[in-house]
């Protein structure tokens, strides 16, 4: 797949798209993106479901899934650009879960990043059964590549140990440059029939077809040759027409508007463009082609704030009356007004090619661009849907034209103007869809971890980054969700609170992310003692019986508790301690909690007396049984350590057995 490589993820029944075209990610609701057409591309389960339903394997996947099998086994996926191949790492490796007991723990299911500087301060501990994603195709040049073979080896080393699972997508035209060991365990795939491509997308869109109605030469040719984004995009427009109602009734004509769309339309606009000169009339066909579906009058508006934006000077002398009426011109320029007063080009996805043709030969007016949609979306007239088209469409060619600094420039403008504790949606969105980008994740999720070390940061923008960090990088780079978070976490006032329990929130769901976040805790406690609170309280909170997985990973909370313990006694350890306590008088299996927590003391006589006197405030005003009973099993735990500790003393006579003699 290549940079512009398009991919949705499923289940693990049917045949899937391998595809391409860019990738966008919203969470928390992907159908509107369904229907905007926007393709979400997530490793989460239920996007690997929606992928499955549309992926055709390609020729040499049987292969690599019977070699991806074992434990331990890492698979290199050798193919070309536009075959499809991320979309089989992905589906690789769900299909690993098929038949997974859904009762056990859940493995985890990551992108790796394929450089060092990419992961950032977050460290690689797979685990039996872990999933990861490798994906090499945006490699280019022999020092990079040796450099991503480098980190592609630690990685395969530590898989292997764990008896994890990894599948990496290598680069194309990089074959010179393999290390020998690696061919082995290198699978080449061969693209699926385009037709088998494009039927299934249809079936999947309930499509009224027959298999002789894609028998022609001019589809034989697009089947044959184009990349599976565009076969994906193809079987999209289909749908389009269909459900539009506005080119007739019957798969032939829906076929025949699709074709025209993918094949025609950048030679439609370019002659177009060589007959509309004015500066108005451009600055309307892009206007229209970015707000398409919105009312007339809230295009009309957007119109001249894109011309004042471009610094563009209207005729003073004449009056709105002398003027060409706004229908004429949309008439003239192939624009039409619906019966509910929306605007739209009268050819199937027009829009889609006049937006690429401005971004693409006007690199001049970007900025400009930018700064216009900066202020347009706020036009009273939009609808949420619209707002989303714009953004969408606007990021879409921002990204295409590699310009990712212009929508992190939005999200940061954006953000600064929420109001109180408000997080901006559309900063939200923008900054989703980028860290979702096939080519430029990598860099908006540089960009943030740059973001949230840095001083200065508005609440605003620290909100977003936190609704992106929750949505948008955790199901798919958790560990690196965790460390931004945590930097988040450490902040002052109500956004550090609102960064810590999402913190704790995302570490609460799985073991690795529990156990990776009580390392990076205990650490920075180490590395930063002059600082160690803020860490301190983290850890304290999420030791507590509350934040901890289910099943409760003991060796993982006795880390925890050891690192607070070592602290000098605080009220930290109050509200820890009563939790596990009241937690144990409830549940008899956590009973393991009070012997573990007494353990991670090491003896020390000032750290049990404290735990001592917290069991008896908490045990002394209810009188319950069931507290006075797992008091009295407290109070034995912490007599037995130091009855250990003191053993030899005890012997001699020179001092007190128990804690109660103390």
């Amino acid at each position: 797949m290549t940079e512009q490589d398009h991919v949705t993820v499923n289940d693990p029944r049917g045949p899937v798209y391998n595809g391409g075209g860019h990738q966008y990610v919203f969470y928390g609701g992907p159908d509107w993106m369904i229907r905007k057409g926007v393709v979400p591309l997530r490793i989460v389960r239920e996007d690997r479901v929606r992928l499955a339903d549309r992926f055709v394997r390609p020729r040499g996947y049987r292969a690599a899934a019977e070699h991806l099998a074992k434990p331990g086994s890492v698979v290199l996926l050798e193919a070309e650009p536009g075959s499809g191949r991320r979309a089989a790492a992905i589906m690789l490796l769900h299909e690993l879960g098929e038949h997974e007991d859904t009762a056990q723990e859940p493995v985890r299911f990551d992108e790796l990043p394929p450089t060092d500087k990419d992961r950032g301060e977050a460290p690689f501990s797979p685990a039996a059964g872990d999933r990861y994603l490798l994906d090499l195709s945006g490699i280019s040049g022999d020092e990079s590549y040796a450099e991503a073979q480098h980190r592609l080896a630690v990685y395969r080393s530590q898989v292997q140990e764990a008896d994890a699972h990894m599948v990496v997508v290598l680069p194309s035209g990089m074959g010179h440059a393999h290390a020998p060991d690696l061919e082995p365990h290198t699978v080449k795939l061969v693209r699926p029939r385009g037709v088998a491509v494009v039927t299934r997308y249809l079936r999947m869109d309930l499509m009224p077809f027959r298999s002789e109605d894609l028998r022609n030469t001019d589809l034989q040719h697009l089947f044959d040759r184009s990349p599976m984004r565009e076969l994906a995009r193809f079987a999209g427009l289909v749908r389009t027409a269909r459900d539009s109602g506005r080119f007739g009734t019957d798969f032939a004509g829906w076929l025949d508007q699709a074709m025209h769309a993918v094949t025609n339309r950048a030679d439609e606009v370019r002659k177009q463009m060589a007959t509309v000169r004015t500066t108005a009339d451009r600055a309307l066909l892009i206007t229209t082609a970015v707000f398409e579906e919105a009312l007339a009058d809230t295009v009309y508006e957007a119109w001249h704030v894109l011309m004042r934006t471009v610094g563009y000077k209207e005729d003073k002398q004449a009056t709105e009356l002398e003027r060409t009426d706004f229908g004429a011109t949309l008439h003239a320029l192939g624009i039409e007004r619906d019966l509910n007063g929306q605007l739209r080009f009268k050819r199937l996805a027009y829009a889609d090619a006049v937006r690429s043709y401005f971004w693409t030969n006007f690199p001049g007016a970007r900025g400009y661009l930018r700064d216009w949609i900066e202020q347009a979306v706020s036009l009273p007239g939009l609808t949420p849907d619209d707002r989303m088209n714009v953004v969408v469409h606007f990021c879409e060619r921002a990204l295409a034209a590699s310009r990712p600094d212009h929508l992190f420039e939005l999200v940061s403008s954006w953000a600064g103007r929420a109001a109180g504790a408000s997080c901006d949606p559309l900063a939200v969105l923008v900054l989703e869809l980028g860290l979702s980008h096939e080519t430029f994740g990598r860099w908006f999720r540089r960009r943030m971890y740059d973001c949230v070390r840095s001083g200065p940061l508005s609440d605003g923008l620290a909100r977003v980054l936190i609704a992106a960090c929750v949505q948008s990088l955790a199901p798919t780079h958790a560990d690196q969700a965790i460390v931004r978070l945590h930097h988040l976490a450490l902040r002052k006032g109500e956004v550090g609170l609102e960064a810590g329990e999402a913190l704790l929130s995302l570490a609460s769901r799985a073991p690795g992310h529990y156990r990776l976040l009580i390392d990076r805790l205990r650490n920075r406690m180490h590395q930063e003692s002059h600082a160690a609170e803020p860490h301190l309280r983290l850890l304290t909170e999420l030791t507590m019986s509350g934040r901890s997985p289910e099943p409760p990973s003991w060796p993982d909370l006795c880390l925890g508790w050891e690192a607070v313990f070592s602290q000098p006694p605080t009220a930290l350890w109050n509200p820890l301690v009563r939790s596990w306590l009241h937690v144990a008088a409830t549940d008899r299996t956590r009973e393991m909690a009070l012997g573990l927590m007494v353990r991670a003391t090491h003896g020390r006589t000032t750290a049990l007396h404290r735990l001592y006197v917290i069991a008896c405030d908490w045990a002394s005003p209810a009188g319950h049984p069931s507290r006075a009973a797992v008091a009295a099993l407290f109070w034995q735990h912490i007599d037995d350590a130091q009855y250990s500790r003191t053993e030899g003393t005890q012997r001699a006579g020179a001092g007190p057995r128990t804690m109660e003699e103390a």
